[in-house]
C-alpha cells in the first residue's frame, strides 16, 4: 500500500512534513487500521521538542487516534475489516504476569516491543528510509499497522472524531483519580495543570464524589473550562508570594486528601506531594517527563503521605478503553467538551503550535472519511 499521506517528523525541533509513505501489509497478529481522526497530545510535543531520544527519528507522531480496521494478518481472530478501533500505546497481551495481576495495568510486551518514545518495529517506509512508529502507534497517518494486543475494539456507534481522545489524555487523567488515587466521596482534591489530562483528572475527582476540587494553573484562562468539569476552587500560583503548597495547606486546614500532578514537571511534582495532608494524603504523578530527578525530604513520606505514579490512568488498556467509550455513549463521561479545534492532518504543524503555545485543549485532526 503506497502513496498515502503521513505527517513525518524527520528530526527533532523541526516542523513535521507531509509525505507519501509506503505501508507494509499486516504481518502475523497485526492489524492495519485506516485512521479517521487523531489529536495532538503533549507527549507528541515532548518527543519532538524535549526528549533526549535523538535516535527516535524519523518518526510519524500521534498516539491519540481512532479508525477502522482495513485488513488483518495471519492469526488475528479478535478483529475483522470494518471494526471500529482505538490504537493503544500501552498493550494488553492478557498473558504475561503483569496483565494477569489486577494490581497493575502494565504489560511486559509494552516495554519489550513498544519503546515508550519510538516503536522498535515499523511497517513504514518513506524515500527508501525506514520511518519509526511513535509509541508503536503513529496516528498522524492515513493508515497504521499495530499488533492486535495494542488495539481496542469499540462500539460501532461511537463517533471516531470524538472518542479518539480516549486513546490517551482523558483516560490518563480520569483514571489517575478513580483508579490510582482512588478518590473517596467527600474528599478534598487538588489538580495541578489544566491541560486535557488535568481537566480529565478534575472530571474523575468529581465522578468519585470529591466535595472540593482545587484547580491549580498559572493560566487563569483555563479556570472557566475547569469549572465545566467540576472544579470548585481556582488557584494561580502567580497570585501568591508563598509557595503553592503553603497556600493550599492554609486553604484546606492541613493539606488536601488527594493531589494529582498533570504537568510533567519535577518541581510541580514536589509541590503536589507537599500539598497533600500529612498523615494520610495521597499524591499521584501523572505528567510524563524523563529529563530530571526529583528531590524531596524523607520526612514528606515518613509523616504518612503516599506517593504514586500512574500510567494511562491505571486502565488495563484494551478493556478500559472499550468501557470508557461505552460510558461516553451512555452519557456518563464528557468527551466533546475537550475539543477546542477541529482541523485536518495537513494542518498538523498548526495544531502542534496551538498545543505548544497553550492555545488549545485538544485539536482533533480529521484524516480520512469513515
Amino acid at each position: 500500500m503506497s502513496h498515502l499521506i503521513f505527517s513525518v517528523a524527520w528530526e527533532p525541533n523541526k516542523p513535521v512534513v507531509i509525505e507519501e509513505i509506503e505501508v507494509a501489509p499486516p504481518q502475523a497478529n497485526e492489524v492495519r487500521i485506516k485512521i479517521v481522526a487523531t489529536s495532538v497530545c503533549h507527549t507528541d510535543l515532548y518527543h519532538l521538542f524535549e526528549s533526549m531520544h535523538k535516535d527516535g527519528f524519523p518518526t510519524v507522531l500521534g498516539h491519540e487516534g481512532a479508525g477502522i480496521v482495513e485488513s488483518v494478518g495471519p492469526g488475528v481472530t479478535e478483529f475483522q475489516p470494518g471494526d471500529k478501533v482505538i490504537p493503544l500505546f500501552l498493550s494488553q497481551c492478557k498473558e504475561c504476569h503483569l496483565c494477569k495481576n489486577p494490581r497493575t495495568n502494565q504489560c511486559e510486551v509494552a516495554w519489550i516491543n513498544q519503546a515508550i518514545m519510538a516503536g522498535v518495529e515499523s511497517r513504514f517506509t518513506c524515500k527508501g528510509k525506514r520511518v519509526l512508529q511513535f509509541m508503536g502507534t503513529s496516528t498522524f497517518s492515513e493508515y497504521t499497522v499495530i499488533n492486535q494486543m495494542a488495539v481496542a475494539k469499540i462500539d460501532p456507534a461511537a463517533p471516531l472524531d470524538k472518542v479518539c481522545l480516549l486513546g490517551c489524555g482523558i483516560c490518563t487523567g480520569y483514571g489517575a483519580a478513580v483508579n490510582t488515587a482512588k478518590v473517596e466521596p467527600g474528599s478534598t482534591c487538588a489538580v495541578f495543570g489544566l491541560g486535557a489530562v488535568g481537566l480529565a483528572a478534575v472530571m474523575g475527582c468529581k465522578a468519585a464524589g470529591a466535595k472540593r476540587i482545587i484547580a491549580v494553573d498559572v493560566n487563569p484562562d483555563k479556570f472557566e473550562k475547569a469549572k465545566v468539569f467540576g472544579a470548585t476552587d481556582f488557584v494561580n500560583p502567580k497570585d501568591h508570594d508563598k509557595p503553592i503548597h503553603e497556600v493550599l495547606t492554609k486553604m484546606t486546614n492541613g493539606g488536601v486528601d488527594y493531589s494529582l500532578e498533570c504537568v510533567g514537571n519535577v518541581q510541580v511534582m514536589r509541590s503536589a506531594l507537599e500539598s497533600s495532608a500529612q498523615g494520610w494524603g495521597v499524591s499521584v504523578i501523572v505528567g510524563w517527563t524523563d529529563l530530571h530527578d526529583i528531590v524531596i525530604r524523607p520526612a514528606h513520606l515518613i509523616s504518612g503521605r503516599t506517593w504514586k505514579g500512574s500510567m494511562f490512568g491505571g486502565f488495563k488498556s484494551k478493556d478500559g478503553v472499550s468501557k470508557m467509550v461505552k460510558d461516553y455513549l451512555d452519557k456518563k463521561l464528557k468527551v466533546d467538551e475537550f475539543i477546542s479545534q477541529n482541523m485536518t492532518l495537513d494542518q498538523a504543524n498548526d495544531a502542534i503550535e496551538l498545543m505548544k503555545n497553550c492555545k488549545c485543549i485538544r485539536a482533533v485532526m480529521s484524516v480520512s472519511p469513515p
